[in-house]
């Protein structure tokens, strides 16, 4: 089988030499990466049978370009980028590798929490992680992984997600909350990472942003579409103490900088950039396309 490995941002060299080591006994694994254009991807899949991409983007064009694609696998958790319709359509079969970039996710959201804390360590009295109060808006595998590595700072821990059962919660020492109106209202640092579906789209609004605390930092590692820009910025205008770190620009980045050392946005998504997340995505995703292919296990569809 031909599998076609599409990164507009390449995993790292040892990633790709594991990849290339998996594959050789038995499928043709090729690279494109740094492509600057759509069309190259385009081109690229007319003849492969299977895609593993990361934030690419797999449109409906190239769905339609892709006389034999079986099946694309997106190496990382969230797959909004690959258009699950027009795959589904063509029964080609989508996957993802939940998990794989949890902890690097985890860390950096963390590392975001510390910075804002600490004034983005300009000179000036910031404040510590230790004895606040964290809300973690969807108890996944990153949330999770939040929740264990603020505990080690001390933190007092709750969690809002309707689909996690509160004996879960319980058992890692995490306070389960009703609601995210709750979670939003009583913590002193939130880490957002709910993922960007139809009902979440801009859920993230001036509903939650006007019972805020006076003082509260709002960390997304998630997707920028979850939160209403508009709504973000008059309620920072509004209230001088809220500080909103992300991994995921908004598209109001410009506007956001008025605020100083109260915003900080990475310049890309960071959350999977180290090279342990990059080996165990990109090894992940290779390994659930083999076994599709030979066992048929669609362990990780997400498309139907």
């Amino acid at each position: 089988m031909k599998i076609l490995l599409a990164t507009q941002k390449p995993f790292s060299s040892v990633a790709v030499n594991q990849l290339k080591e998996i594959a050789k006994a038995e499928h043709e694994l090729v690279l494109l990466e740094k492509y600057k254009e759509q069309s190259s991807l385009e081109e690229a899949v007319k003849d492969v049978d299977a895609l593993i991409v990361r934030s690419d983007k797999v449109t409906a064009d190239v769905i339609n370009a892709a006389a034999n694609l079986k099946i694309v696998v997106r190496a990382g958790a969230g797959y909004d980028n690959v258009d699950i319709q027009s795959c589904s359509a063509k029964n080609i079969v989508v996957m993802n590798t939940p998990g794989q970039n949890s902890n690097a996710v985890a860390e950096l959201s963390l590392g975001l929490m510390i910075y804002l804390v600490r004034n983005t360590f300009l000179p000036g009295t910031g404040s510590e992680l230790k004895g606040k109060k964290l809300g973690i808006h969807a108890y996944g595998n990153v949330g999770k992984l939040v929740a264990g590595l603020a505990k080690g700072f001390g933190m007092e821990v709750s969690a809002f997600d309707p689909f996690v059962a509160d004996s879960v919660l319980l058992a890692d020492g995490v306070t389960p909350l009703k609601s995210a109106g709750e979670l939003y209202s009583g913590n002193d640092i939130i880490s957002i990472n709910i993922p960007a579906i139809p009902s979440t789209i801009k859920s993230i609004n001036k509903d939650i942003f006007d019972n805020l605390k006076s003082n509260v930092i709002l960390i997304n590692t998630a997707r920028k579409e979850i939160i209403d820009e508009v709504d973000l910025l008059n309620a920072m205008r509004k209230n001088h103490g809220i500080k909103y770190g992300t991994d995921v620009m908004p598209d109001c980045h410009e506007k956001m900088k008025e605020f100083g050392t109260r915003y900080f946005s990475t310049p890309k998504k960071m959350g999977a950039e180290t090279e342990e997340a990059n080996i165990n995505a990109a090894v992940a995703a290779l390994n659930q396309i083999i076994d599709y292919f030979k066992t048929g296990n669609e362990k990780f569809r997400v498309n139907r």
